[in-house]
C-alpha cells in the first residue's frame, strides 16, 4: 500500500474512531454517569461466575494492563521499528511519549466525565479513580498496538503470530476489567475506540510526514565523482561507448 493511501486510511479509521468515542462519552454523560444497555447485566453475570482459577487467571492478566508491562512493550516497539541503533533509541522514547500522551488524554476525560464504578460489593479486585474510560483497556490497548504495528511493518508475514498474541491480550485485559467488577463494559468500549483513534493518528503523522526511509541509504544516493557515461547494470555490451582506435 503506498504511504499516501496508508496516510487517508488511517486517517478516515482516526475520524471515525473519534466521532464514536465522542458519541458514546455524550451519552455516558447524559444519564448523568448511569449504565448503558448490557453493563449491569454483564458485571452481575461475572459476578456470579468466578471460579478460582478463572478468578486467579483474571487478576493475572489485568495487573499485565498497567505499570511496566505496557511501557516495557512500547519500547520493544520502537526497537523492532528501527534498524540502526539510533533509529531504534529515537523510536522507542517516540513510543514511550505516545503511550504516554494517550495516557494524559484519557486520564483528562476520565476527570470531566467523572463516571462511578459499578458497586464495590462486585469488585474481585483493587481499583481506583473514575471509570470511564478504562485506564487499563486503554494503556493495553494503545501499547499492544503499536507493537503490533511494528511487528507487522517490519515482519509482515513473520511477525504475525506474535502480532496476533499480543492483540489477544490487549482485549482480554479490558475484557478481565469488567469479568472483575471493576468497569462497566461500556468504560471497556470506551477505552478502546480511544485507543483505535489514537493509534489510527499516529498511523496519520507517521506516514504524511516521516521523510521516506529510501532517501537515507547512501547505496541509493548518486555518487559525486561517478563518471556520467558509467555502464549502467543490465546494459548490453554492444551499447558501450568504444574508444577510437589510433592509426597505426
Amino acid at each position: 500500500m503506498k504511504r499516501s493511501d496508508t496516510a487517508d486510511l488511517a486517517g478516515s479509521t482516526a475520524v471515525g474512531g473519534l466521532v464514536a468515542f465522542v458519541l458514546l462519552t455524550l451519552v455516558v454523560t447524559g444519564r448523568d454517569g448511569g449504565t448503558l444497555f448490557g453493563d449491569e447485566g454483564l458485571v452481575t453475570w461475572s459476578a456470579a461466575h468466578r471460579p478460582a482459577v478463572a478468578l486467579a487467571l483474571a487478576r493475572a492478566v489485568t495487573y499485565t494492563g498497567t505499570g511496566v508491562v505496557p511501557y516495557a512493550l512500547v519500547v520493544l516497539a520502537g526497537v523492532v521499528a528501527g534498524r540502526t541503533t539510533r533509529e531504534r533509541v529515537v523510536r522507542a522514547l517516540c513510543c514511550v511519549g505516545c503511550l504516554a500522551a494517550a495516557q494524559a488524554v484519557r486520564y483528562t476525560v476520565m476527570s470531566l466525565v467523572s463516571r462511578p464504578r459499578p458497586p464495590v460489593a462486585e469488585w474481585a479486585t483493587h481499583a481506583t479513580g473514575w471509570s470511564f474510560p478504562s485506564g487499563h483497556t486503554t494503556t493495553s490497548a494503545v501499547s499492544g498496538g503499536l507493537l503490533v504495528l511494528a511487528l507487522l511493518a517490519r515482519a509482515p508475514r513473520g511477525g504475525r503470530p506474535l502480532a496476533l498474541v499480543v492483540g489477544c491480550w490487549s482485549v482480554l485485559v479490558g475484557l478481565s476489567r469488567v469479568y472483575l467488577g471493576v468497569h462497566w463494559f461500556s468504560d471497556v468500549l470506551g477505552g478502546w475506540l480511544l485507543s483505535l483513534c489514537w493509534l489510527s493518528l499516529t498511523v496519520y503523522v507517521v506516514a504524511r510526514f516521516r521523510p521516506s526511509a529510501g532517501s537515507s541509504i547512501p547505496a541509493l544516493r548518486p555518487r559525486p565523482d561517478a563518471p556520467p557515461t558509467e555502464e549502467r547494470p543490465g546494459e548490453s555490451r554492444s551499447r558501450r561507448t568504444i574508444p577510437p582506435q589510433s592509426p597505426p
